[in-house]
Order: structure tokens, then sequence, then C-alpha cells
């Protein structure tokens, strides 16, 4: 194959599929179900033969592509309009801890061990089967996990302290690394002036002293400095 039509085909394998992917949308990549690993499994194996295979025609090899993507799409469309296609093509979740109790039958059911469980709930901060209320396998193979209410941690409300108001929705970096974030200072209306009268007031004179700061919901501003032992909150 010349060099110039392996290129050429690299680059168009390279733009299709990645034209497709967006089209299909994000779920092929957040949400691994059985419909989406075998998509991504075709879609790999048809665009590395498009880019390398001299036997196969660039139309055929497009073709394959779009006619496979477009089938994704389709039973993708299929799996939002009706819960029995949805059933037959992700399956469903599966509650492997019901009231504290395993489910042994549910554990055989979707061939997940012991040992398998236990991994799965560390990765959810939970090291005792015994904190566990609910904890429902999902269809993406993640597992999600509800826990009694004396292990539950305390919330603002239990200890009735009010909440907020809040002068922001959700924090926001204005410095990193020393460099001033202009665009989130703009959303958060405010400005150089403010910012300065903030590091001023925290005794910071110079924004090549400044490795992070952010501003808090409250309107804070949360500032660490190059020194690893210097963080002020004002």
């Amino acid at each position: 194959m010349p060099i110039l039509e392996l290129l050429l085909r690299l680059m168009l394998a390279f733009l299709v599929l990645l034209a497709l992917t967006r089209i299909m949308g994000r779920k092929e990549i957040a949400q691994m179900t059985f419909v989406n690993f075998i998509s991504a499994i075709v879609l790999g194996t048809l665009g590395a033969a498009l880019a390398i295979d001299p036997s196969l025609s660039l139309l055929n090899g497009l073709t394959a592509l779009i006619s496979w993507s477009a089938f994704t799409v389709l039973l993708g469309y299929l799996d939002i309009k009706s819960k029995k296609v949805r059933k037959i093509i992700t399956g469903q979740p599966v509650i492997l801890i019901k009231n504290g109790k395993i489910m042994e039958s549910a554990l055989r059911k979707v061939r997940v061990d012991m040992e398998s469980l236990s991994s799965l709930l560390r990765k959810k901060d939970v090291f005792a089967i015994s904190d566990v209320d609910y904890a429902i396998f999902e269809t993406d193979g993640s597992l999600s996990v509800m826990k009694k209410t004396a292990k539950q941690p305390v919330t603002k409300k239990d200890l009735n302290i009010p909440e907020g108001p809040y002068t922001f929705p959700m924090p926001a970096a204005v410095i990193s690394d020393g460099i001033v974030n202009s665009r989130n200072l703009e959303k958060l209306k405010l400005d150089l002036q403010w910012l300065d009268q903030q590091l001023q007031a925290a005794n910071i004179w110079s924004l090549s002293d400044v490795f992070y700061a952010e501003v808090q919901q409250d309107g804070s501003l949360y500032i660490d400095q190059r020194r690893d032992d210097s963080a002020v909150q004002r």
C-alpha cells in the first residue's frame, strides 16, 4: 500500500470514527453496557480495517462504519422508547444486598463472588457488609450502595445547622498556578480590583506567590500559596 494512501486511510478512519462517536453520544463512553461494549469493539475493528486493510475499499469501509453506527443509534432510540426493548438490550439492575441480607441467588445470577462484592463495596468506602442496607448491581457493572441509617454521615439538617444562603452556586477557581482566570471572574461578576483587595488582605502582594485561589459558595476566597505550608481562607 502506498504511504500516501495509508496516511489518507488513517486520517479518514480517525475523522469518521470521531464524527460517528459524537453522533452516537457520550453514553458509549460513560455507560458501558453490553450493547455499548459490542459497539465499541466492532467500531474499533472496522476503523482499523478501513485504516490498514488494502483489500477493503474506502467505500465499503465507510459504508460498514456508517451502517453499524446507524444500527447502534437505532438500538439506543428503541432503548429510550420501549421498556421491553431496554430490558432485552441492557438488562435490569440486580439487588445483591437487601435489608442488610446478601442475596445469594442474585450473586449467582450476575456471577459475582463475595470477594468481588467486597471489592466493589470498598470502592464505595464501605469496608463492612454489615453497614449496608441495599446494594444494587447496575447494568454497567457498577455498584450503588445505600448504607444503614446508623452508618450514614451526619448532615447539617441532622444537627439543625441552617444552610447558606450561598452567594455563588458552586466554587470556582480564579487563580491557577499564578495565572488569573478572567473568565471565571467575569462569570462571578467579580473583577481584578476585588481579587487584589482579597490578596492584600491576606498579606499577599504578588500573583506569583499564589499557586491556587478559589472563590467559595459563601463568597470567601480560599488561597493556596506556593509554599506548601501556607493556605489562607478569606
